[in-house]
């Protein structure tokens, strides 16, 4: 068994502490506001859709100290960020997309979000035909069973999770009338309570559980990779874990079925994140960020009221960090480039 040791820094926090303070929260100026309006205008007059925006078409010289200090405290502070105050309500969706999209490349690189080259997701309950849409199959019971990308796109909650980027931003358009609330738990935490209560486990985290590419590359369940859930390079740690992707390989053919021993360390996981996360309502005009490399989100379900405009719309981003860490080797299945300062991240489109 390998001599493991805690994890200590900023990122290693409970719900309790981080819900209390304000280390993690930044408001947007009146003049900073002023200026992200104007650089949306002056995108506009030169035609372009928010999707061919570049940095040098949204200038914003004013919030360069803010980008800056969000960078920073995503890798080496706490790992997740509040922006507040973005004025979601002077624009049309066409308009916040581009300014969404605009300070997006800013503060990093976007990454596709599918294998059809998304660059946005628009969050919201699409109805009952997501999994014909984005992907279902039959489970070993014969039970319906969505994809990722299929259940992020209904109203119902989703567990724990990590996205394949950097960081992870979703900018709050409306919140729907009940429900959506955002958690979020840091891994470095996670790993330390492991350790402290059962070492034995935390091993396990630290090898390879194989995961299907169902709803990303894959169109199929049949397409798996191994990859450890916890991993740790330079004094650096990472996690990457979905249990829907570990799910989804345990019914493909060829994939070794899951040890007692994995299955028991993935509830210690469970439970330990649900023991040490904090939940948060995303107001309108709210921009979380979070470093996916040090914690897990997930959200509880949602209900819309639609004659009330209170329909719940979030609108994400995927980043590709200019200041990302080193990622152990083994992560290029996934990552493409483990190298700490490249870009990464991200779904593979595929060509047709």
């Amino acid at each position: 068994m390998t001599q493991r040791q805690p994890l200590t820094g900023p990122a290693v926090w409970n719900g309790t502490d981080i819900r209390n303070s304000r280390r993690w929260i930044r408001e947007l100026s009146a003049d900073q506001a002023a200026e992200l309006e104007a650089a949306v205008a002056h995108v506009k007059k030169k035609g372009l859709h928010w999707a061919q925006v570049t940095r040098a078409d949204f200038p914003i010289p004013g919030l360069r100290a803010l980008i800056d200090d969000i960078a920073e405290e995503l890798e080496n502070g706490v790992g997740i960020l509040k922006l507040r105050g973005v004025p979601v309500e002077r624009y049309d969706e066409e308009d916040l997309r581009r300014l969404y999209f605009g300070l997006g490349t800013h503060v990093g690189t976007p990454r596709f979000q599918n294998r059809t080259g998304e660059l946005m997701r628009a969050i919201r309950d699409e109805g009952a035909h997501v999994g014909r849409t984005y992907g279902q199959t039959q489970d070993n019971k014969g039970s319906t069973f969505l994809s990722s990308y299929a259940r992020t796109l209904t109203n119902g909650g989703l567990r724990f999770h990590t996205d394949r980027t950097d960081v992870v931003t979703l900018l709050c358009v409306r919140q729907a009338s009940a429900g959506g609330v955002s958690k979020i738990a840091s891994t470095p935490a996670i790993h330390n309570a492991i350790l402290a209560r059962r070492p034995d486990l935390l091993d396990e985290l630290f090898k390879d559980y194989w995961r299907s590419r169902f709803g990303e590359e894959g169109t199929t369940k049949e397409t798996a990779y191994p990859l450890p859930i916890f991993g740790l390079r330079d004094g650096k740690f990472t996690s990457h874990y979905s249990l829907t992707f570990i799910e989804a390989a345990q019914m493909a053919p060829g994939v070794p079925a899951l040890t007692d021993r994995q299955k028991e360390a993935i509830d210690v996981l469970m439970a330990t994140a649900e023991e040490l996360c904090f939940e948060m309502t995303l107001e309108p005009g709210d921009l979380q960020l979070i470093n996916s490399h040090v914690t897990y989100h997930g959200r509880t379900p949602f209900e819309d009221d639609f004659e009330a405009g209170k329909s719940r719309l979030l609108l994400r981003l995927w980043l590709s960090m200019p200041n990302n860490r080193p990622l152990p080797a083994g992560h290029e299945v996934l990552w493409q480039n483990i190298e700490a300062g490249q870009p990464r991240g991200g779904i593979q489109q595929v060509t047709m």
